[in-house]
């Protein structure tokens, strides 16, 4: 926690109260201006801790009026009462006199943006601008002198236009941004406005004055009158961003000016602004747009001038300002989001900004953006209140003094449970743990550091040390030594201070009695800790070093380490602490920047190893691997062991004073990593410290024990000393702290908090201590048995229940039982076996942590095992309906009228009637709930009812009511609702049955119907009545009439409409009277007793009716009954009806024989009822194959030879099916049969079909036929069709080279045969060989003829002599390719003789089908015998040339091997 140190200006004495202040804008330098009766007026300058600089001193007889600093040099102007102007540069001590033009008091004193230009101006209103140089000395005459003839009350520079950023516009360069390449390009012309390089100033200024008007001066030095205000012109202001002038007058008038780039206003707004009138208002602007006002008021006043939005900031009588106190002035700091005022009184108020999150930023209201702070009380009137200077300090001036206030971190310090915390600058709070003790201890001296140990708390500020003795339970003084060392530290009668190079063992009267040395390479020592016995010590380059104290002189413990060599990489060290057995030690970091790193650095000094836990990625690793992954942070955070540990920094750590393996930091938000928001609350320390223990061991390195954020009313960490944390709290906390859950306030700056598995055993002995220590570190390393056994004779409940809540996290369900057992939380206990028949593990676990309370736990489980059924009743039973209705509308719509339903009655039970009817509509239950709900408002119940037009609750209201008596009004409702039945119970009530008669006929309503009827049956209309059951469908009434009354017309069409049962009773009434035998027949059919009817039918002789009736039946008839109707049927030639019911009574056979008797065609639909499935028990296997044959052979005879090779196939006959099928003539099914009867006699018997067919034109019925005779292993027929096909090529295509591929195949095949008799099969096999021979003796003379014609000349003639020839070769395709041999060697004679030959032996065919007609008529023209125009006979055939190539395509389907 910071406060704030007051440092009283040492003044000269001769200098008198101070007037005006003012601060540099970056340097620690104050200037004050004084009036004194005796010299005049003095101005001095004073540093941030109030020193006096006596050398640049400036005194006059007559006071100062104006101070101005230039905005970057320590360069002073000052304005004097008689006119004169002075400079003063600070680093040279030299004052430049400015020259004399002013003749009056000078009232305006302001300094350019960049410090080139002054102004001075004076009451009489003559202004002067001045260059000035950069040692703030005038140069030549001034650029500028006008008269505005009156007092010049404000002055203020127009900022200049926003310059380019040149390091983004590098990047974006780099980048190849063209925009920004041509921006740096100055030889390209013409691509927008020239890059503005180096510093921009505004040299263009507004003056106002006292007559009201304001004046504008332009960077060339003309001025010109820009508007005139109502009074004196009090302040100028300006908005920069928006370009708008501010103009605030005496009489508090406010108005806003558009300022447009040649300096002409344009009036937005004027407003008066309230303030208390007369008394001098101090106002100022800030983020740009906000006004703030301090008009001697108890409260601030701010306007947001963008917004609209203003509010006021009240000063708090219970923070400690009294009633009529009022502020007189207020300053603003922005890097500390600070706002400061001065009061009458002497205090500082200081409101410091509140983050607002994003949701609510401006819905709130505006003062709740700025919290009071606690106020810093001084001495006298504070008339101004000035922050400056980049250390951010504020100057107060009371009228007799000037204070300066600088911000200080309070000291605390927390060692062998005692706790000392700084409250005020000189108030420390001592606590003793110990004893129970608290004492207050003012200390004489600003303090920078105290340190506390069980015998003495020892106090130093740099120049001396001061140590108080505890001594029972008071303080005592034991006295003080000047020492500079800026840190101590201290160990029983010990005390340890720095000088370089070295730390100094003292005694506690500042006695040094040993030195512990460090070299020049170590540095010096500059941060000390001690815990348990040991000392470490860091120092200022990186070295940390530890020394045992145990004895009566320091040993060294750990040899001097360097931090480089453990991390490389790491800047430096902020902190430096071991732990309580000296084997290991935690180190803070510090980045190159000296910002803190987000890393804690643990060093093993037995095992010499180092690990790194990082708190921006919340993972662990050793140094080697941190310096590897130290590019790769941003992707780790999503593999984080700990999310939740995620962009923090340490800021303090501590080790267990007497248990090694605790650990204990406080981390806050990194605000690097935050948002604008975010930073402002990582500056104010707004619940953004977080609170972790570990465990470090050597077996597991670093485990997260616990972590919690910090309380809100507790200020920072001050150690840990098992088994509680322990806390500096805020002075403003000490009742807020009471209220925390947990928590255990004690006296009254320290808290301590117990540690979490230490709830309840606060006070517990050292065996317990060290029992439950062991039990946390088993839980953090899951080790759920040797925690189970740790703590097992422990009877605390809080120990149960942390291990029972740990036990969620690590789900062990079996644990949970013992620790709910040893609570004794049976309604845990129950719930939790209840859960156990959900099928989910996650949902179990949810259970018991609704039973521990731990419901975010319990919610994250649910939505992991997408239990949304049991998410939306846990949100219900927690009361967050909004998400109940979420979940039930997104994931769980089953529910969702029932998530509805629930929160209406939650509704109705808070008194939410209006919202509870909504959701009472939505579930659609509110026909009922909502009458019920508005009972006892029946005003609000029928507006509601009247609103909703909902015929339920029309005729809810129409009831009651009824029930009231209101009949009128009810039958109104009854109508709307369309209740016809009401209606006409209330008419039939009101005797006005005619109406009632009217509403039933017109709406058919059968309630309606029915009640009249009984009306009119009471009153004997026995017409109506009947009439009316009719209408209701209630014919048994209705029949029971006209049976009562004879009206057997009626009856028997009533009957005929009515139920079966009604039929019957009808059929009985008519079978009492003979006449009407017939309807009773009827009524028995419809009424499906057949068999009755059936019998009266016969005995009455009504064939018609019989045969209606025979329709009827089926196989599910009376066996009995079906025979003597399908004997009616014969006798009365009606065969096909007699067939039906034989089948139906399983007759087959009879049905069969009648088929064959009567000549009946049997259709598919009787051969399928004849057909007996083959585990039926109404035939035998044998019986039912043989009816199934009797049944084929019937269709067969018939023609139907589908059906009678389906019923063959049924009865296992396949050969007579494949018969059946076969006369059928069906190729397609035929092939499909013979390919699924897999049967050798089916495939031949195929095969030789498909030769009957013209496979010669379907090469897929040649497919078959080859394939059918090959399966049915029918090679000899297979060698026929074989050499049949090759008869084919030679007769059709006279291609003897598949013929030849034919015949070989046909050979192959005939050889592999096993027929009856051999000598056959030799003649065939001989026969064929001969064939072969011939047909490849005429291809090889074909084959020859192009290499030796004459050779295949003779060849052919040789084959003509073959006696066997024809049976092979024709003799035609021999003869013609000798005349077309011939004809080509000019041999026409021979050609001829060939021909004529040809014609001798094959008279009846037509030559061209062997030779060509040009062939013939050039052997003829070669001889000079004329062609005869006679031709012979023409033989058909089938391959003229035209259709040649088409027949080859199919004759090529079919290839030989």
């Amino acid at each position: 926690m910071a406060m704030y140190v007051d440092h009283r200006t040492e003044a000269p004495s001769s200098c008198g109260p101070p007037s005006h202040i003012s601060w540099h804008d970056l340097h620690p330098f104050l200037a004050v201006a004084s009036i004194s009766s005796n010299s005049g007026g003095s101005v001095d300058i004073f540093q941030e801790q109030g020193e006096h600089l006596p050398d640049v001193c400036t005194e006059r007889n007559f006071r100062a009026t104006c101070l101005s600093w230039h905005p970057s040099k320590l360069i002073l102007a000052m304005g004097w009462e008689l006119g004169e102007v002075v400079v003063l540069n600070k680093q040279d001590k030299e004052h430049h006199p400015v020259p004399s033009y002013h003749r009056a008091e000078i009232a305006v004193l302001c300094w350019s943006t960049n410090g080139t230009r002054l102004i001075s101006g004076d009451r009489l209103g003559g202004l002067i601008l001045w260059r000035m140089d950069q040692r703030g000395r005038v140069q030549g005459p001034p650029l500028l002198q006008h008269e505005y003839g009156n007092h010049l009350s404000s002055c203020i520079f127009r900022p200049p236009p926003p310059g380019e950023d040149l390091v983004q516009l590098a990047k974006a360069a780099v980048s190849g941004d063209e925009k920004a390449l041509d921006m740096f390009n100055w030889r390209k012309s013409g691509v927008g406005t020239p890059l503005k390089m180096g510093p921009q100033e505004g040299l263009s200024f507004f003056i106002g004055v006292a007559d009201g008007s304001v004046h504008y001066v332009n960077d060339r030095g003309k001025t010109s009158h820009m508007l005139t205000a109502e009074s004196s012109v009090q302040k100028l202001l300006f908005m920069e961003k928006k370009d708008v002038l501010v103009v605030i007058t005496d009489a508090l008038l406010l108005s806003l000016h558009k300022i447009c780039p040649e300096g002409e206003a344009e009036e937005l707004m004027k407003v008066k602004l309230t303030g208390k009138i007369g008394h001098p208002a101090d106002i100022i602007l800030i983020d740009r747009s906000l006004l703030i006002t301090a008009t001697g008021e108890p409260v601030l006043r701010l306007w947001d001038l963008e917004l609209g939005e203003n509010y006021v900031l009240p000063l708090d009588v219970q923070l400690g300002f009294e009633t009529g106190e009022y502020i007189s002035c207020v300053s603003s700091c922005s890097a500390k989001g600070l706002l400061s005022a001065g009061t009458n009184k002497g205090r500082v108020a200081m409101w410091r900004r509140v983050p607002v999150s994003s949701q609510s930023s401006w819905s709130s209201e505006g003062k709740e953006r700025w919290k009071l702070q606690a106020p810093t009380e001084l001495e006298g009137n504070i008339t101004q209140i000035k922050w400056g200077s980049k250390k951010n300090l504020l100057a107060v001036n009371t009228t007799s003094c000037v204070m300066i206030l600088s911000e200080q971190a309070m000291s605390s310090h927390f060692h062998q449970q005692v706790a000392v915390v700084q409250v005020s600058p000189n108030l420390f709070n001592v606590t003793c743990f110990s004893m129970a003790t608290t004492h207050n201890l003012r200390i004489d001296m600003h303090v920078n550091g105290a340190f506390a140990t069980k015998d003495a708390v020892a106090f130093w500020n740099g120049k001396q040390v001061t140590i108080f003795e505890i001594s029972g339970t008071a303080l005592r003084n034991s006295g003080s030594f000047p020492c500079d060392s800026p840190v101590l530290a201290m160990h029983e009668e010990s005390l340890y201070t720095v000088e370089p190079n070295r730390v100094q063992v003292r005694t506690w009267q500042g006695t040094v009695k040993q030195l512990l040395v460090f070299s020049e390479s170590e540095g010096n020592p500059c941060l000390l800790d001690i815990c348990g016995n040991f000392l470490t010590v860091g120092t200022d380059l990186a070295h940390f070093k530890i020394f045992d104290l145990s004895r009566r002189e320091a040993k060294v413990h750990c040899s001097s380490k360097a931090l480089a060599d453990l991390v490389p990489g790491a800047g430096g060290i902020t902190s430096v602490k071991c732990n309580a057995s000296g084997n290991k030690v935690s180190i803070l970091l510090s980045k190159a920047d000296q910002s803190l790193d987000s890393r804690v650095c643990f060093y093993d000094i037995e095992m010499d190893t180092v690990t790194l836990f990082d708190f921006h990625s919340g993972q662990q690793k050793d140094a080697k691997e941190m310096l590897y992954s130290a590019g790769q942070d941003a992707d780790s955070k999503d593999g984080s062991e700990h999310p939740d540990l995620c962009g923090r920094i340490p800021v303090a750590h501590f080790w267990d004073q007497s248990e090694p393996r605790l650990f204990v930091c406080e981390a806050v938000l990194d605000p690097s990593q935050q948002s604008s928001d975010k930073k402002q609350q990582v500056m104010e320390n707004v619940m953004d410290g977080l609170i972790i223990s570990f465990f470090s061991t050597e077996e597991h390195g670093l485990l997260v024990q616990e972590s919690f954020p910090l309380p809100s009313a507790y200020q920072s960490l001050l150690g840990m000393e098992v088994p509680h944390y322990y806390f500096a709290k805020k002075p403003e906390a000490d009742r807020e702290g009471e209220g925390e859950t947990g928590l255990m306030q004690l006296y009254q700056m320290v808290a301590r908090r117990p540690m979490r598995d230490f709830i309840g055993l606060e006070e517990c002995d050292k065996a317990t201590r060290d029992a439950m220590l062991n039990f946390s570190f088993y839980l953090t390393i899951g080790d759920m048995d040797e925690a189970f056994k740790s703590i097992k004779l422990i009877k605390s409940e809080a120990v149960w229940e942390n291990m029972a809540c740990m036990c969620v996290k690590t789900q062990r369900l079996d644990v949970a039982k013992v620790c709910l057992g040893n609570m004794g939380h049976a309604r845990g206990a129950k719930a939790l076996r209840e859960a156990e028949r959900e099928p989910e593990k996650e949902a179990q676990v949810a259970m018991l942590a609704i039973q521990l309370g731990m419901l975010e736990e319990a919610e994250q489980l649910y939505k992991q095992c997408k239990r949304h059924d049991l998410l939306n009743k846990f949100y219900q039973a927690s009361d967050q309906w909004q998400k109940a209705i979420e979940v039930a509308e997104v994931h769980d719509r089953v529910h969702l009228r029932t998530t509805y339903y629930n929160y209406a009655k939650h509704l109705e039970a808070t008194g939410k009637h209006t919202l509870a009817l909504n959701y009472y509509e939505k579930s659609d239950t509110h026909r009922f709930e909502v009458p019920r709900m508005l009972s006892e408002d029946l005003h609000a119940l029928e507006c509601y009812v009247n609103k909703m037009k909902d015929k339920t609750l029309w005729k809810w209201w129409a009831q009651y009511l009824e029930s009231q008596a209101d009949m009128e009004a009810a039958l109104k409702y009854y109508e709307l609702a369309q209740d016809y039945f009401s209606l006409v119970r209330v008419y039939c009530f009101q005797g006005n049955i005619q109406k009632a008669a009217e509403i039933a006929n017109e709406t058919g309503n059968w309630a309606a119907s029915y009640h009249l009827a009984r009306q009119y049956e009471s009153q004997d209309d026995i017409k109506q009545a009947v009439h009316f059951y009719t209408r209701a469908q209630a014919f048994n009434n209705a029949i029971r009439l006209c049976k009562d009354n004879n009206l057997d017309d009626q009856l028997m069409n009533l009957a005929l409409l009515s139920s079966p049962e009604d039929m019957v009773e009808a059929a009985r009434y008519y079978e009492n009277h003979v006449e009407q035998m017939d309807r009773a027949v009827m009524l028995y059919h419809k009424a499906d007793h057949l068999s009755k009817a059936l019998e009266l039918a016969f005995a009455t002789q009504q064939f018609a009716a019989l045969q209606l009736i025979a329709e009827d039946l089926d196989e599910k008839s009376d066996p009995a009954l079906l025979a003597r109707c399908s004997d009616f049927f014969i006798e009365h030639a009606q065969y096909e009806k007699a067939v039906e019911l034989l089948l139906a009574a399983k007759k087959y056979w009879d049905a069969l024989q009648l088929c064959l008797t009567q000549n009946l065609t049997i259709t598919e639909e009787m051969a399928e009822k004849m057909t007996i499935s083959k585990d039926s028990a109404d035939l035998s296997e044998e019986s039912r194959r043989e009816l199934l044959e009797q049944i084929a052979d019937c269709c067969m005879r018939q023609g139907n030879y589908h059906m009678a090779t389906k019923k063959y196939t049924q009865a296992g006959n396949k050969l007579k099916a494949m018969r059946a099928l076969l006369k059928s003539g069906d190729t397609e099914k035929i092939v499909f049969f013979a390919g699924v009867s897999r049967q050798r006699e089916i495939y031949i018997m195929a095969a030789n079909y498909l030769q009957s067919l013209d496979w010669r034109k379907d090469p897929e019925i040649m497919k078959n036929i080859i394939s059918f005779y090959t399966k049915g292993r029918a090679l000899d027929l297979l060698a026929g069709f074989y050499d049949a096909c090759a008869q084919v090529e030679v007769d059709e295509y006279q291609n003897y080279e598949k013929a030849l591929g034919a015949l070989t195949e046909a050979y192959k095949c005939l050889s592999k045969a096993k027929t009856r008799s051999p000598v056959e099969q030799e003649n065939k096999l001989t026969l064929l060989q001969s064939k072969m021979a011939l047909v490849k003796r005429f291809i090889q003379a074909r084959r020859l003829y192009s290499e030796d014609a004459k050779e295949a000349a003779r060849q052919c003639e040789l084959l003509l002599r073959e006696p066997d020839l024809d049976g092979a070769v024709r003799s035609g395709d021999v003869l013609g390719f000798l005349v077309e041999h011939h004809l080509q060697a000019q041999e026409f004679q021979m050609a001829y003789r060939y021909l004529e030959e040809m014609r001798g032996k094959i008279p009846c065919v037509n030559l061209n089908y062997y030779v060509s007609q040009q062939t013939v008529e050039a052997v003829h023209r070669g001889l000079g015998i004329p062609l005869s125009r006679n031709p012979a006979p023409e033989r058909v055939r089938h391959n003229s040339m035209e259709d040649k190539g088409a027949e080859d395509e199919v004759a090529d389907e079919v290839e030989f091997s």
